[in-house]
C-alpha cells in the first residue's frame, strides 16, 4: 500500500537554539506532545542535538534541539558551540528562545550576533511567558523586536500550552513542499543508547550543587538481553558510566551509603523501561576523568 499525502503538504527541519537553560527542550517536548528531549533546572543540560518529530495533517517539523549558544571557555564549549552552528545553517527556519521571566542580557545578544549572519529565516519566541505579568511580557517583545530581524515574534508557555499550536503553524509555513521526512508514528530518530544516556543524566543532575551539570558525562556501556530466560518476559541488563571530574563530584553523585546513586537508578529506570517497553536491570558506575572537559582525547572517548 502506498501512502499519499495531501496537496501543500510541507516538511522540513527547525533548529531550537538560545542560550542556556532558555527553555528549548520543554519547548520541543510540548511541541512533539512527548518528552523526547531532557529538561532540568540547571543550565547547559542539553549535551546532543536531539531530533523530536512534530506530525500534522498537512506537513511535518522535525526539531533539532541544540545545546545552548554561550561563550565558550571550554573545549567541551567551543565543540558544543560549533555543533551548533552547523546545525543552524543546514535547516529550513531557526527559533530563538528568549525567555519572558529574565532581562535580555550579554548571552542573547551574543546569539542574536550570530544569527543575523545566517540566511536561514528566524522565529523568535518568547518562551516561559505564564511566568511574567502581561506588562512585563509587552515589554520583553519589545525587547526582542528591537533585538534584530525577525520573521516572525511568539509569546509561548510550553508549560500550559499556550501559543504551542500557533508557533506551528507559522514554522510550517517556512517549510518547503515536500513529502513526510519520516514515517509516521516516528517521534525522534535519537539512538536508544542516547536517549538512555540522557534519563541517566537527567536523574542524575536533580537535587545536587551547581557545580556539578558542566562536568557530568554519560555512557553507555552495554546492552545485552540477559540469557536463560526461556519463558519469562525479557530482561536487559544496562550498564551505564557516569563520568565526573573530581572525587568531589564523584562523592556527591553517590551519596552516603550510595544512597544518591540508588534514587537516580530508581528515576533512571523507570524512563528507560518505558522508553525500550521491557524491563531491565540498570546497572549504573560512577568514574573520575580528571579534566575530561579540556582533554580532546578524553572528550573523543566521551563522544564529543
Amino acid at each position: 500500500m502506498t501512502y499519499s499525502w495531501p496537496e501543500g503538504f510541507r516538511a522540513g527541519f527547525a533548529s531550537i537554539v538560545g542560550r542556556p537553560n532558555a527553555g528549548k527542550s520543554t519547548l520541543t517536548n510540548a511541541l512533539v506532545g512527548q518528552k523526547v528531549a531532557i529538561t532540568s533546572g540547571r543550565p547547559q543540560t542539553t549535551r546532543h542535538t536531539v531530533r523530536g518529530i512534530v506530525h500534522r495533517p498537512d506537513g511535518q517539523l522535525v526539531l533539532v534541539d541544540t545545546p545552548g549558544l554561550h561563550r565558550p571557555r571550554t573545549l567541551l564549549g567551543e565543540r558544543l558551540n560549533d555543533l551548533v552552528r552547523d546545525t543552524i545553517s543546514e535547516v529550513d527556519v531557526v527559533v530563538f528562545c528568549l525567555p519572558a521571566d529574565e532581562k535580555i542580557g550579554p548571552g542573547d545578544k551574543y546569539i542574536a550576533r550570530e544569527l543575523a549572519d545566517v540566511r536561514t529565516p528566524v522565529v523568535a519566541v518568547a518562551t516561559k511567558s505564564d511566568a511574567v505579568s502581561r506588562e512585563r511580557l509587552a515589554e520583553h517583545l519589545l525587547q526582542i523586536e528591537q533585538l534584530g530581524e525577525w520573521a516572525q515574534i511568539v509569546p509561548v508557555s510550553a508549560v500550559r500550552n499556550e501559543q504551542v499550536g500557533l508557533l506551528a503553524d507559522l514554522l510550517l509555513e517556512q517549510m518547503p513542499e515536500s513529502p513526510p521526512l519520516y514515517p509516521a508514528g516516528e517521534l525522534t530518530d535519537e539512538p536508544e543508547a542516547v536517549m538512555i544516556a540522557e534519563l541517566v543524566r537527567e536523574a542524575a543532575l536533580e537535587g545536587v550543587r551547581d557545580e556539578l551539570p558542566h562536568s557530568l558525562a554519560v555512557v553507555v556501556d552495554e546492552i545485552v538481553e540477559r540469557e536463560g530466560r526461556e519463558g519469562m518476559a525479557p530482561l536487559l541488563d544496562v550498564r551505564v558510566n557516569l563520568y565526573v571530574e573530581r572525587d568531589s563530584q564523584k562523592a556527591i553523585v553517590i551519596g552516603r551509603g550510595g544512597s544518591r546513586l540508588r534514587d537516580v537508578g530508581t528515576t533512571a529506570r523507570r524512563g528507560i523501561e518505558a522508553l525500550l517497553g521491557t524491563r531491565i536491570f540498570l546497572d549504573l558506575h560512577v568514574k573520575v576523568a580528571k579534566d575530561w572537559q579540556r582533554d580532546p582525547k578524553l572528550l573523543q572517548r566521551l563522544g564529543f
